[in-house]
């Protein structure tokens, strides 16, 4: 079994039990499994790689709750459009989507998660456009080596029926049933220290119908996979629910059985204290996306709130279309930052390992996984480096709480299960050129079909 030595390493932060932070620490590594955590002489000297981190800061792998990877190359349109009309206003453009060009997408959108320190990603696929499959998505992430958790959505609520989507990419809920079962059976890994999962991913409340949320949530439960939908994303959901059905979302999803414990959902930005206790109860947790909350004008969930109530809180970049970016660090950043404005909020504020503690732990709890999101004995080897001598931290104090407030934009070394991913802050098995050639290609095609329908 190959082992791994990182040593020398100026400042760890474990995110395990103790919260331990260590000077001059080092991580012994065995197949991918953390062995040993300590200072650097206390660890063994030889291994079959040796890599120095002198004058590096080393935390937890950052996991990403909550992803549409397809939108990816939806940066800066629809800007100022509110919620309703951003989301109509861009489906012409996913009708076009093929699978090379959706293909492209997830590339590009896990690489950049990647580089900003993010180790794991939970992506939530609920379109399927001109013959695009699981698979596509599968083997494009399993090329960049992140942990890939897939959430095979649907919807079935179209225009015709007062839903978003053009009548094409809606489905019937047989058919979304199926091809979800069939998700799960080829790809889903619920081993420790599995690179692949999947979950059922109904899109949300205004866009899968009651039956179809009640079956989902029934097949989730039969198939012993998470459970994952957009919920209390915005006030008009709000006015949906109690003109619908006489409840708020969060109390239309339980009646539906859409929450438990291996539920989360995406938002959850207007939630009152009953919903807030009624997540309690059940064990559904709530994937903060605060950009993308600011971005269509949803608001911003106050997190802080939720978390003294005991809610489970992780934290998603959500779709380049409602982000413009996929850099997880940057998001914990503002995460802290809004924390911070909520009213009556007094000293102390929320911390900066508060941040990294919901960017890590508290996304692992969504994903219901206790393998990743620390840096301790008997987890997976999930981490990153970042050089302490950059300009953007150059008199930084405390070097933890510098990855949160300094506007870090990339980290410079990650490892996925103990193998490198990104080095010297290139991605390893990356080749950007082509990329950037495929994507501009792209672009020109699907303005040009854009232009010709007068969208």
């Amino acid at each position: 079994m190959p082992t791994l030595l990182l040593r020398n390493i100026h400042t760890l932060a474990t995110m395990d039990g103790q919260r331990r932070e260590i000077r001059n620490a080092g991580i012994f590594i065995r197949d991918g499994w953390i062995q040993q955590v300590a200072e650097t002489e206390q660890l063994p000297q030889t291994a079959d790689e040796i890599v120095d981190l002198r004058g590096h800061m080393v935390l937890p792998g950052l996991i990403n709750a909550h992803h549409h990877l397809f939108q990816t190359l939806d940066r800066a349109c629809q800007c100022n459009a509110g919620f309703v009309d951003w989301l109509r206003k861009l489906y012409p453009r996913w009708r076009l989507l093929r699978p090379p060009i959706v293909q492209m997408a997830v590339e590009v959108g896990l690489t950049e998660m990647a580089l900003s320190g993010c180790t794991t990603v939970a992506d939530h696929n609920y379109l399927w456009p001109n013959g695009l499959t699981a698979k596509h998505l599968v083997d494009t992430a399993r090329s960049v080596g992140l942990r890939f958790h897939l959430g095979h959505g649907f919807q079935n609520i179209s225009n015709k029926d007062g839903g978003f989507a053009p009548d094409e990419l809606a489905e019937s809920s047989e058919v979304a049933l199926s091809r979800c079962a069939q998700s799960i059976e080829e790809f889903h890994d619920p081993s420790r220290g599995s690179h692949l999962q999947v979950f059922v991913a109904p899109s949300s409340i205004r866009s899968v119908t009651p039956d179809l949320l009640r079956r989902s949530a029934d097949l989730a439960r039969s198939m012993d996979v998470g459970f994952h939908m957009h919920l209390a994303e915005t006030a008009g959901e709000t006015v949906f629910t109690r003109e619908k059905f006489g409840l708020s979302p969060v109390e239309a999803a339980h009646s539906f059985g859409c929450l438990e414990g291996k539920s989360w959902i995406a938002h959850g930005v207007h939630l009152s204290d009953s919903d807030q206790r009624l997540l309690v109860q059940t064990g559904c947790g709530v994937c903060h996306c605060p950009s993308s909350n600011m971005r269509v004008g949803a608001g911003h969930a106050p997190i802080r709130t939720y978390r003294k109530a005991g809610v489970k809180v992780g934290l998603g970049v959500d779709g380049a279309a409602s982000n413009d970016g996929a850099n997880l660090l940057t998001e914990a950043r503002l995460a802290m930052l809004l924390a911070r404005i909520a009213p009556g909020e007094v000293p102390p504020l929320f911390s900066p390992r508060n941040a990294l503690e919901v960017a890590t732990l508290g996304s692992a709890a969504l994903l219901r996984r206790d393998d990743i999101g620390a840096i301790e004995v008997g987890r997976a080897a999930d981490l990153f480096s970042i050089n302490l001598s950059r300009p953007e931290l150059l008199g930084a104090n405390d070097a933890i709480a510098a990855a949160l407030l300094c506007a870090v934009n990339h980290v410079d070394n990650s490892w996925v299960h103990g193998r490198q991913i990104v080095k010297d802050r290139a991605l390893v098995n990356g080749n950007s050129q082509n990329l950037v050639e495929r994507v501009q290609d792209w672009k020109t095609e699907v303005d040009a079909a854009l232009l010709l329908r007068e969208v």
